[in-house]
């Protein structure tokens, strides 16, 4: 880490940065010949048949009906999935753009992903070098280096703890020591209101939830061409769960970036009132 403060944004991955399920965009059409609507009823189904996690259930099928397939299941092969990912406009500049603000305004702004969706899709993504981490649902491999199953599951209640990861910077997801010891507030390399959460829908209503409570900002993205999007952005919005929001337009200029723009330098402002406060000796 740099002497600079840290600023964090952090996003979910379908609905914010990409339009839609990931797993739509090739896998499920292309690779596994189904009707996108019938996979997702599909887990839905398996997970109330199961009293299961829906997140557990869309992996499992994942691999279940590739290997039916015959589909190549390297961690390679779905990085290579990940490549064709359609992104919203803007996404790929975006990251450079914010991080040449925040050092401009004295900060060191980092990124991460806050995801249900599935880890290796994302890394072979065309922005996924702009991320400090990756947090989002992953399978397991084996010594051949084939998915043989899952090794975590991120959904809506289990965001939350990526947070406070983030605000301690105990950042691996394996370490349930640290991230379990106290830690006075403000000895916490990122205080909550340095961290900025894009999200765009129910399942991010948690860590919406978490970040607003402790002093920072959750935008709502929402999408232009999808109707239920902007129904769920609203919802949000009059819920309290978003006080800022939207279209999922990362472009210069575009109502995102203004936002994060004016958030960075809040920020600045903040840390450099903080740093100009003097106080008596007791």
């Amino acid at each position: 880490m740099t002497d600079r403060p840290l600023i964090v944004f952090a996003y979910d991955f379908d609905g914010t940065l990409a339009p839609g399920h990931m797993q739509n965009h090739a896998f499920i059409p292309d690779e596994l010949g189904m009707d996108r609507a019938h996979f997702w009823a599909e887990v839905n189904q398996l997970a109330r048949a199961q009293r299961g996690d829906e997140i557990l259930a869309y992996m499992h099928l994942m691999l279940a009906k590739a290997r039916e397939r015959g589909l190549e299941l390297s961690l390679e092969s779905w990085r290579g999935r990940g490549a064709s990912l359609k992104l919203f406009p803007g996404v790929e500049d975006w990251f450079a753009r914010q991080n040449a603000r925040a050092e401009a305004a004295g900060l060191d702004l980092r990124h991460f992903i806050i995801s249900s969706g599935n880890r290796e899709l994302i890394e072979g993504s065309p922005i996924a070098s702009a991320f400090e981490r990756i947090y989002a649902s992953a399978f397991m491999f084996d010594a051949e280096d084939d998915a043989i199953g899952i090794a975590l599951a991120v959904n809506y209640t289990s965001k939350t703890q990526y947070l406070f990861r983030i605000n301690k910077w105990t950042l691996d997801e394996w370490d349930g020591i640290t991230i379990n010891r106290a830690q006075p507030r403000d000895e916490r390399p990122v205080p909550f209101d340095r961290i900025v959460y894009f999200g765009d829908g129910f399942t991010d209503i948690p860590v919406m939830r978490v970040v607003t409570d402790q002093g920072g900002h959750a935008v709502s993205v929402w999408d232009p061409d999808d109707p239920l999007s902007q129904t769920a952005a609203l919802s949000l919005r009059q819920d309290g769960r978003a006080h800022l929001g939207g279209p999922g337009d990362y472009r210069e200029g575009s109502p995102l970036d203004q936002l994060a723009d004016a958030l960075i330098a809040r920020a600045a402002a903040d840390c450099r009132a903080r740093a100009a406060a003097r106080w008596p000796r007791p």
